[in-house]
């Protein structure tokens, strides 16, 4: 895993040409001992400069919520657009130039990816969404939307909270769903980080007892 003070990114998705992604971490400059959307407009500015560094423009941005639900949006159209969708944990699109955004804090942000169709989806999975298995249902309708083949699939696990510090390992179960449903073990990735472990670094709800920020997960395919 690569990181820097602002930024993470996988090894396994740098390693496929065209996408870009990043998970977001904590400024240690905002004070985020507020209510969620006085936090996330509050890191507003924050996030601008990192997906600034990223190359990514907010109007080829399409962002979710954290509903802890199971419902999904297909973002494609002729040009790259930003939209908000608020009711939606997962994201996916294969449109050149259009990237996805789910915040998250202790949930787990996956990230998946066909390098063959290149086509692309990032999804908010705690425990509710694992229990719901809205990472398999992402990988099945990119299946019905893009015609994705399991086996091409790449999934990676960005930091979430984990055992000792919550009693279900929810990362666990994402990574048996996903090769369940025909991902190969080899090509399902966990960064292995508890959000808890450090909060210098990462925004954890349950340690901060709701009053915190998010990091935002960002994935996308390059404009050809």
């Amino acid at each position: 895993m690569s990181s820097s003070p602002h930024l993470e990114t996988f090894p396994a998705l740098s390693a496929l040409e065209g996408i870009v992604h990043g998970f977001i971490l904590r400024s240690p400059d905002i004070d985020v001992d507020t209510e969620r959307e006085t936090a996330l407009a509050r890191l507003e500015p924050y996030f601008d400069e990192q997906l600034d560094l990223l190359g990514i423009r907010r109007e080829h941005l399409a962002t979710g919520d954290q509903v802890h639900d199971c419902r999904l949006a297909v973002i494609d159209g002729e040009h790259p657009s930003s939209s908000h969708f608020p009711d939606t944990d997962g994201l996916l699109t294969a449109t050149p130039g259009q990237f996805l955004g789910v915040y998250v804090a202790d949930c787990g942000a996956v990230f998946i990816v066909d390098p063959v169709k290149r086509a692309c989806a990032v999804v908010h999975s705690g425990k509710k969404g694992t229990e719901l298995g809205i990472a398999p249902k992402a990988i099945a309708l990119m299946q019905e939307v893009y015609g994705s083949e399991p086996a091409d699939l790449i999934v990676q696990l960005a930091p979430c909270i984990r055992p000792p510090a919550y009693d279900v390992d929810f990362a666990a179960q994402i990574m048996r769903d996903c090769v369940r449903v025909g991902v190969p073990e080899s090509r399902v990735i966990d960064c292995g980080i508890c959000t808890s472990s450090d909060l210098a670094r990462y925004y954890s709800y349950r340690v901060e007892k709701g009053k915190t920020g998010r990091h935002f997960a960002l994935i996308g395919w390059e404009s050809i």
